[in-house]
């Protein structure tokens, strides 16, 4: 079919004769104009995704679509399936994206479990179920003011949100809220109302949640003394004789000060992962990406004697045959309430590690290998 560059003179000359007509244009390969049969006109859009067509309307010629501003938002819409995504999938979503609640699902469908980490992701979802939805969920993407956004922030610092409820036997749902829950919260809205821009759902440069200002928060680093790492040795030494602690929570637990990994990487470590050859993990993925973590010599004999199951690839096994362990918060709480060290958590232990390199001379740089910083 014979193209030709689509100007204002063009479309103008095209009358209503009864006929459909389309016109493609020779400066944007898939850009065209479609004339119907009762005279009116519309920019389109086609494309290639996944080896199927896709057609696009832009939009009715005329006021706000001007040729150069079609051709303009052709380009963006190419642009989009170049790096692969489909704006007519999109474009459907987004039909169904006209409350903030349904704004809420689209982003987590077709942005936060794409392109975030599990913890991630899953952290974004709980914060929309216990606070976003709650609040605002019923409000227009449109519509949501600054002022919205400060109310908001209010809210969920005092606990406005606050659930106490019974889910089933012996299963609470606990939603407090806070301060620093609310600049979570705001840092998560942010990111949804700047999709929502670029999906087309409010206009440009009008997120709400731009200037709003966040909460102090006091940044926690709990370093552990020599007085207190030997009181933790000394109480995981005996945790398992006085059933404080079953031994795989004593190994995790001990591998997590020896190494300065996160406690994700210690649950859910893979036998495949280790090289006791060269004497390092070489995590595939982690909070960011692949990693090698190398291993001083107390880590290894904690491997070392740890036995393995053959059904199951993971260092630290779960209740299930293939599974691996959830969480070490009950065990933890035990020892270090033994411990004396109430206060402590178990990313203290990554502050600790850092700390003890530190004193040992190693520069920041070779820590922040260790820990796997960027």
């Amino acid at each position: 079919m014979a193209t030709i560059k689509i100007t204002k003179r063009i479309v103008d000359q095209l009358k209503p004769d009864g006929k459909r007509r389309i016109i493609w244009d020779a400066v944007v390969v898939g850009f065209g104009m479609r004339s119907r049969a009762n005279g009116r006109k519309y920019f389109v859009v086609k494309y290639r995704f996944d080896g199927r067509q896709r057609w696009l309307t832009i939009g009715q010629y005329g006021s706000p679509w001007s040729v150069d501003q079609a051709r303009t938002q052709a380009l963006k819409l190419l642009g989009e399936v170049a790096s692969g995504c489909d704006p007519a999938a999109t474009r459907d979503l987004n039909k169904n994206a006209n409350t903030v609640s349904e704004l809420c699902d689209v982003f987590m469908d077709n942005y936060a479990r794409l392109h975030k980490k599990p913890s991630s992701w899953k952290t974004d979802e709980s914060n929309i179920r216990n606070h976003v939805k709650p609040l605002i969920g019923r409000l227009k993407v449109r519509s949501v003011t600054r002022q919205d956004m400060e109310a908001f922030k209010r809210h969920v610092a005092a606990g406005k949100t606050k659930v106490n409820r019974k889910l089933k036997p012996r299963v609470r749902l606990r939603v407090r809220g806070g301060q620093g829950v609310a600049n979570r919260c705001l840092a998560l809205l942010s990111k949804m109302f700047n999709l929502a821009e670029e999906w087309g759902l409010r206009d440009e440069q009008t997120n709400p949640v731009r200037g709003i200002k966040k909460f102090p928060e006091r940044k926690i680093e709990r370093y552990l003394s020599d007085d207190e790492i030997s009181r933790l040795g000394e109480v995981l030494g005996y945790a398992v004789h006085k059933n404080i602690a079953e031994q795989p929570s004593v190994d995790a637990i001990r591998l997590l000060f020896f190494t300065g990994c996160r406690l994700s990487e210690i649950l859910t470590l893979k036998w495949s992962y280790i090289d006791f050859q060269h004497e390092c993990i070489r995590l595939p993925d982690s909070k960011t990406g692949a990693k090698t973590i190398y291993l001083p010599r107390p880590a290894i004999a904690v491997l070392q004697n740890i036995p393995r199951l053959n059904e199951n690839p993971y260092v630290f096994v779960g209740t299930g045959i293939t599974g691996h362990q959830i969480n070490l918060r009950k065990p933890w709480h035990r020892i270090r309430h033994e411990a004396g060290l109430d206060d402590v958590r178990l990313h203290d232990l990554r502050h600790s590690f850092a700390s003890i390199a530190a004193g040992q001379g190693m520069s920041l740089y070779i820590i922040g290998r260790l820990l796997g910083h960027t």
